[in-house]
């Protein structure tokens, strides 16, 4: 297995669609480009430019993808159907017997498909439109709701909680969560606890709560005065003592706990940190965030804001020098090394992949050079190139955008698959450039104007999709190209 198989991102679909191995080509751009098998069976094409589309999706979907860009586009494979109408906007997803559409994340509806009820499935139908209306039916009247904001309603199992109820809010709200009743009359001012927890609270004046266990929160003109016990089932550790917060802001807070003390003055600028649970950990703040010191088992901070910062936290290490300017974060995931790199977030955006028990094999990557260029290698031969790309630095591991928009904006593009056979494109497909030397395939299209082309079979040149043959072995024009 080699390592550039771990990087999803590294080979695209464009490759697989572009480079058909000892194929060719059909080039009448701008109305359409093909890419043929051996057997003249088309595998890709294009028209209009970049806009008319189809052609097979890389793995793992391993499926067809085809559409109208940006309006209109259909990806199958994996068991699955995508269909997008100007992504984000609008999506819709199968996944076997269950749905997920959503217009612009606001207008969402998810489940099991209808004809999996019809057929006598379970029932499982969720449609929200935010922030006005949800709804959620099933068999079950556990899990069934409905709601119309801010008027009447209840939602359950979502936002964290076991169930949100309201009546004309912010009049009266009311939430369920770990066996524990907040009552609010209105929200967020006046509110009654009950169940698991006792107490009461006039926001942001005073408000108290005791339970469940040890577990007990007061408040004193919000946010400026806490003091709070923390439960030992609910803090950082199992250990019998519960943890205390206090604070009387911005002069004072602290924070105990088994094996922790955490302090602060005139937070947040000055504190200090001194952990032994479960692993020992010193810090000192000075002007925080500015300057920071910490060092422990498991953990380092050293940071002289924002001229440098170097922390180490559970194998993750990053470096910052000139905040936000540059920025490198290495990790290990498995036998992967990794390195990301950014200049300013996203002018400059690297990440590279190598493995840890064997660090001769080729290192896959992926560059963006915003928005010049975005370069991929999955370390195993497949490489690409696409330029201008303004989008995929932000969008990096969204295959939906790389479908819609990517190829818009790529007026180049350079793609070489493991069997050593490259294809370039420029102006969408306008002049193509193929070669493939362990085949003996060279082949040149610009647009219908001019095709060139040699391999085992012979040479062959067309002018204005007029065919101009020539026998095998004989040395034309095509024969230079190599």
């Amino acid at each position: 297995m080699t390592i550039g198989r771990y990087l999803r991102t590294a080979s695209l679909a464009a490759v697989a669609a572009a480079c058909t191995a000892r194929g060719y080509e059909v080039n009448a751009w701008p109305f359409l480009v093909q890419e043929k098998d051996e057997a003249g069976k088309t595998v890709s094409w294009t028209g209009a430019g970049p806009f008319l589309f189809s052609g097979p999706t890389a793995a793992p979907e391993a499926g067809t993808a085809e559409g109208l860009r940006p309006f209109y586009e259909r990806v199958t494979g994996a068991g699955a159907v995508h269909y997008d109408v100007l992504y984000p906007i609008f999506y819709d997803r199968r996944y076997g017997d269950h749905y997920k559409w959503s217009v612009y994340s606001l207008i969402n509806g998810y489940g099991i498909d209808a004809s999996e009820t019809r057929a006598g499935g379970p029932k499982d139908r969720h449609f929200d439109v935010w922030p006005f209306y949800f709804s959620h039916e099933t068999d079950t009247p556990i899990d069934t709701y409905t709601g119309l904001f801010p008027i009447a309603g209840s939602i359950k199992f979502r936002l964290g909680f076991s169930k949100i109820d309201w009546f004309l809010f912010p009049l009266y709200a009311q939430s369920r969560k770990s066996g524990i009743t907040s009552t609010y009359t209105p929200w967020p001012f006046v509110r009654t606890v009950t169940g698991a927890a006792k107490g009461f609270g006039l926001w942001p004046v005073f408000g108290t709560t005791r339970g469940p266990g040890a577990e007990r929160h007061t408040f004193a003109f919000w946010p400026l005065i806490w003091d709070n016990t923390l439960d030992p089932s609910l803090a950082a550790t199992s250990n019998a003592t519960p943890s205390h917060e206090v604070g009387f802001l911005p002069f004072y807070t602290r924070e105990t706990g088994p094996g922790l003390l955490n302090e602060n003055w005139l937070w947040p600028f000055f504190g200090r940190t001194e952990r032994s649970i479960p692993n020992h950990f010193s810090e000192r703040r000075y002007f925080w965030p500015f300057l920071v010191q910490g060092r422990g088992d498991d953990k380092l901070v050293q940071r002289w804001g924002p001229f440098y910062t170097h922390s180490l936290d559970k194998g993750l290490d990053s470096k910052w020098v000139l905040w936000p300017f540059w920025h490198r974060r290495q990790w290990v995931d498995a036998d992967l090394r990794q390195t990301k790199t950014q200049f300013f977030y996203f002018l400059y955006w690297s990440l590279d992949q190598e493995s840890v028990s064997r660090p001769w094999l080729a290192h896959a990557y992926k560059r963006h050079i915003w928005p010049l260029a975005s370069i991929w290698d999955n370390g195993a031969g497949s490489r690409e190139v696409e330029a201008p790309s303004p989008l995929e630095v932000f969008f990096p591991e969204n295959r939906d955008m790389r479908v819609s928009w990517t190829p818009l904006f790529s007026l180049y593009t350079h793609q070489r698959r493991p069997t050593g056979e490259t294809r370039t494109s420029i102006l969408w497909n306008a002049v193509t450039w193929r070669r493939n030397g362990p085949a003996g395939l060279v082949e040149l299209h610009v647009g219908p104007l001019l095709g060139m082309r040699r391999s085992g079979a012979g040479d062959s040149w067309s002018i204005l999709g007029v065919d101009f043959g020539a026998k095998s072995g004989d040395i034309g024009i095509a024969s230079r190209l190599k």
